[in-house]
């Protein structure tokens, strides 16, 4: 029988003498939730945690991409397309991406991920050239000006290819690492970072129904899948960041759920990134229909994940949740710096 362990994450205190780091971070944790497929969830105490995830649960995350993942770090939005779901057509010409670029890191941007695909519900594929095109100028005029790291966001090993010749640090796909089998190939063979996220179906039919035994635990065993299958082909754990996929084949409850729980991916042993920003069941919950108008629900979302101990957020709003995540640290510390 599988068991999966939720550590229940706190950052005050007084911290209990049994009580372990969170991923070598400032929280920490001295119980957890248990789940299994065949039991209702319960909750135990540290000492009920098996060794195996009582080590990946705790152990220090390596920094990534040159960012040290010591407390929530920011991944400014960068899209370059025509038809992406918030900012399409917005940052298509490359003095335009590189001015908005360099707002996102002076307002608090660890690292800019730039798209050249549209992954919205009923989007289509771009081809190879086309994605090259729109996100290759943008890219080197980047590495040029900034010193901050910038990711590409693709599933594709050519586009991928030509955004790493450019200037990126990181590979983020949103397939992970299931729709072109080169991809984890070419990633380990220039030693990058990558991003595993996990989706139902491709962005054309995502959200045509998607239904799940468990969300939770069917999206864990996917990223532990895949997380294994890298570690494989020769790409360490410590280069590996995972995301449960907010939006990708989800509904509002599933999205709700991830977001609930969403400790339990810490158990993985990776740095756990969560990508949330002005998506549709924000809308959906809040009645806000115009999605640039979804800074306040956004930001809640970074937030609520940030004090669960997730690493990184993928936002369009940097400025607001740089702001938003400051007076938390603050808060949950009782001090400042």
């Amino acid at each position: 029988m599988s068991v999966y362990f939720r550590p229940v994450v706190r950052f005050d205190s007084p911290r209990p003498d049994d009580a372990l780091d969170l991923a070598g971070g400032p929280g920490w944790f001295a119980q957890a939730v248990r789940y299994s497929r065949e039991a209702p969830p319960r909750s135990v105490s540290v000492s009920e945690i098996p060794e195996d995830w009582r080590t990946r649960l705790s152990a220090p995350r390596a920094a990534i991409a040159g960012m040290v993942l010591d407390s929530p770090r920011i991944m400014g939005i960068l899209n370059v397309t025509p038809d992406s779901f918030s900012d399409g057509g917005s940052h298509q010409s490359a003095a335009k991406a590189v001015q908005r670029a360099r707002r996102m890191v002076s307002m608090g941007a660890h690292i800019i991920d730039v798209g050249g695909e549209s992954t919205r519900p009923g989007a289509l594929p771009v081809p190879n050239e086309a994605e090259i095109a729109r996100i290759e100028p943008v890219i080197t005029a980047l590495s040029r000006e900034l010193a901050t790291p910038i990711s590409i966001d693709t599933r594709k090993s050519a586009v991928a290819d030509a955004a790493v010749t450019a200037g990126a640090a990181l590979v983020n796909d949103v397939s992970g690492f299931t729709y072109d089998p080169m991809l984890a190939h070419y990633c380990r063979d220039r030693g990058l970072p990558v991003c595993v996220m996990h989706a139902r179906g491709d962005p054309e039919t995502m959200q045509q129904d998607p239904r799940y035994d468990d969300v939770l635990l069917d999206v864990y065993d996917f990223l532990a899948a895949q997380v294994a299958m890298l570690e494989e082909m020769g790409i360490p754990r410590a280069r590996i960041i995972v995301d449960p996929g907010i939006g990708f084949g989800k509904t509002i409850d599933h999205n709700l759920t991830l977001l609930r729980d969403v400790a339990l991916f810490h158990g993985l042993g990776c740095p756990v990134l969560v990508g949330a920003s002005r998506k549709g069941f924000i809308g959906k919950i809040s009645g806000v229909e115009t999605s640039a108008e979804r800074v306040s629900g956004s930001v809640a979302v970074a937030q609520a994940v940030a004090a669960q101990g997730v690493q990184i957020v993928r936002v369009h709003d940097v400025s607001a949740t740089a702001q938003a995540l400051a007076m938390w640290r603050a808060i949950s510390r009782g001090s400042f710096p």
